[in-house]
């Protein structure tokens, strides 16, 4: 995997510092990348180097996750995108396609809602539809990846059960880019 011209840093933001990758010219059309939850913006460094070719392509982890800030409060899909709102002016970026998958695609959409001048496009993948109503009900259920950490690394076969039913069987390559967030 060609990772060359992939650059990182953080931006400090209302909410604590925000990490972001990226590649391609700044003076070129920018692609944001959300990525699902839990995961980071390891989800697209493959990509990054392709579509720096032609973009300024930016990878950021999300509030919470990767290495951006912890808050001390849970997350929303609201203030996800406002502080990729705040990234976008940070960088002093007036709009970009926005690529988000899964949780990303529907933070993407709520960026796109609350901040339509920023949003040039939307490319959405596997984005479920997730009202207040669906979030409410799924409130006290726990992500699908959250495990307790153990001393003994147990925790990670746990993850990698929970995790391998949503892969092709015989294919451990797939689920193990899955289990792991950086």
């Amino acid at each position: 995997m060609d990772t060359s011209g992939i650059t990182r840093a953080f931006a400090r933001l209302a909410d604590g510092q925000i990490h972001y990758a990226e590649c391609g010219s700044a003076d070129a059309d920018v692609v944001l990348l959300l990525h699902q939850t839990p995961r980071s913006w390891v989800e697209y460094r493959a990509v990054l180097p392709l579509l720096g070719g032609r973009y300024r392509a930016i990878a950021m982890d999300t509030l919470g996750f990767g290495d951006s800030a912890r808050p001390d409060s849970p997350g929303t899909i609201e203030r996800w995108a406002a502080v990729a709102a705040e990234l976008l002016t940070h960088l002093g970026i007036p709009h970009a396609h926005v690529v988000g998958h899964h949780t990303g695609g529907v933070i993407a959409v709520e960026l796109a809602a609350a901040h339509p001048e920023l949003v040039h496009t939307l490319v959405l993948s596997s984005t479920p539809y997730t009202d207040d109503a669906f979030r409410r009900a799924r409130a006290d259920r726990p992500p699908i990846d959250e495990v307790e950490p153990a001393d003994d690394g147990s925790h990670l076969a746990a993850l990698w059960q929970k995790r391998r039913a949503f892969y092709p069987e015989h294919r451990p390559d797939r689920c193990k880019r899955s289990c792991s967030t950086r």
